[in-house]
């Protein structure tokens, strides 16, 4: 894949960029390397300014840089601006949390006395240079997740970003660096997929994150696990969206829509696989179905725009063929599903029912506005059907019965439970999945600890 600007609203292609040769991703290895041994040394209170100033600058430059990311992916431009705006938040709170989350700690005394030592503590020291293989759906906070923490805890980081999204990676090089961070501490890598191996192999580069999708984990895991190097991974999701008798029906639908169609649909921990109850769900089906039907599609510039493009056309090609799949084995189209006669990669809001375990789209992920209905009996269908995906991200739950959300929160197999509201990331929660979601969390202590040096400090008697 070519390193490219191509504004998914019509095809055209902006701006190409060469791929690093050989001898300049040495010369930046060899930056980040002395970067590294520099910035380990500053203080909480200096990253903290540098920080803080770049949450300032990411504020002043929201408007260009949202516009930026919307030609580059085809966001609305109100969900750039969100979440450029997003960034700078998660931006001041590792800024302001960060010294205390990498606290020294003091285990028990009796502990202490126990082990013959007269004291000791655990403390937190940074690895090096880590390595991020970042996505295209959300181009800036699936880096500023990853690169706050990790510049706060002393380490520097390196961002190979999706190859369509050059513009916002090469963005977030200049805005650290303008905020102060030393030459080094953060740089954007052009480089295609075959050299993530040559770059994650070297000794200088200590461990790696990638967020993406399963075969690109697979194949980062793979090479780390060789070099024995410590690795993070969110990969794919199919959230479930569970509506049961007692859930409040209006809002439910209502946050439904939102919560299948952030992001045009992209995102990983979006609901995608809607899990109602019998009992409630021709009423739900209806009001979900006319929600989404009534979401404008269009020019993802324009402010009124609900839904944008898709990011790429091999990426509407692959909805397409789940959505052809699933239709020709049986389901009903509520809404939606067919691809509209524009220039564009666009696609509409679709509704899909009657979903089946031998549809691909049963246990694939729609990467897109597309949606899945599952009528349920039960409580213990509702899991059973919530479960059976090789995915676990996120999940939402709604209901007001107490006894169903204690089976949900025991039950479910996913990093996350959302009750009575849709999956969103913050800054303070940790962030991540299990099964073939990946492992590690993002986010919260959890997060800026997974690339830490958890040292043992042990003082004899």
């Amino acid at each position: 894949m070519p390193i490219a600007t191509v504004n998914p609203a019509t095809g055209e292609t902006l701006k190409t960029y060469d791929a690093l040769g050989e001898e300049e991703i040495e010369r930046r290895l060899a930056i980040a390397d002395a970067a590294y041994r520099s910035h380990r040394t500053t203080t909480f209170a200096e990253r903290a300014l540098r920080m803080n100033r770049a949450a300032d600058l990411l504020d002043e430059d929201q408007q260009d840089i949202a516009r930026v990311m919307t030609t580059e992916m085809g966001k609305p431009i109100k969900q750039a601006r969100a979440e450029a705006a997003k960034c700078a938040k998660a931006m001041r709170w590792y800024a302001e949390h960060a010294e205390g989350l990498l606290a020294d700690e003091e285990p028990a005394e009796r502990d202490v006395k126990d082990s013959g030592a007269s004291w000791a503590l655990v403390r937190y020291r940074p690895l090096g240079p880590v390595l991020a293989v970042m996505p295209w759906n959300f181009p800036m906070w699936q880096v500023v997740r990853f690169a706050a923490p990790a510049l706060m805890a002393g380490n520097v980081g390196l961002l190979k970003h999706a190859s369509n999204v050059p513009q916002t990676a090469l963005y977030l090089e200049d805005l650290l660096r303008r905020a102060g961070f030393a030459e080094g501490c953060f740089q954007t890598l052009l480089i295609g997929s075959g050299a993530v191996e040559r770059v994650l192999r070297d000794p200088r580069v200590k461990a790696a994150t990638l967020t993406g999708s399963e075969p690109a984990g697979r194949s980062v895991a793979a090479i780390a696990g060789d070099e024995v190097k410590k690795t993070v991974l969110e990969l794919g999701g199919s959230d479930p969206f569970i509506v049961m008798p007692s859930a409040e029906l209006d809002r439910a639908a209502e946050v439904a829509v939102t919560a299948r169609v952030q992001n045009n649909g992209q995102s990983c921990i979006a609901a995608k696989r809607f899990i109602v109850h019998t009992d409630v769900f021709d009423a739900f089906a209806e009001r979900f179905a006319a929600g989404m039907a009534a979401l404008k599609v269009g020019d993802p510039m324009e402010e009124e725009t609900d839904i944008g493009p898709l990011s790429t056309e091999q990426g509407r090609a692959g909805l397409e063929e789940l959505v052809e799949d699933a239709v020709g084995a049986g389901a009903q189209v509520l809404c939606g599903g067919e691809r509209p006669d524009r220039p564009g990669w666009f696609y509409p809001p679709t509704v899909l029912a009657g979903i089946t375990p031998r549809m691909r789209i049963h246990q694939e992920e729609a990467f897109g506005p597309v949606a899945t209905l599952y009528r349920v009996a039960d409580l213990d269908e509702a899991v059973a059907v919530a479960n059976d995906t090789p995915f676990g991200l996120s999940s939402n739950v709604w209901t007001h019965n107490g006894v169903e959300l204690d089976r949900f929160v025991q039950d479910l197999e996913a990093g996350g439970v959302y009750v009575n509201g849709m999956t969103a990331s913050h800054p303070a929660f940790p962030f991540g999945g299990v099964k073939r979601s990946g492992y590690g969390r993002e986010l919260s202590e959890h997060g800026i600890r997974e690339f830490c040096n958890i040292t043992t400090v042990w003082h004899g008697a």
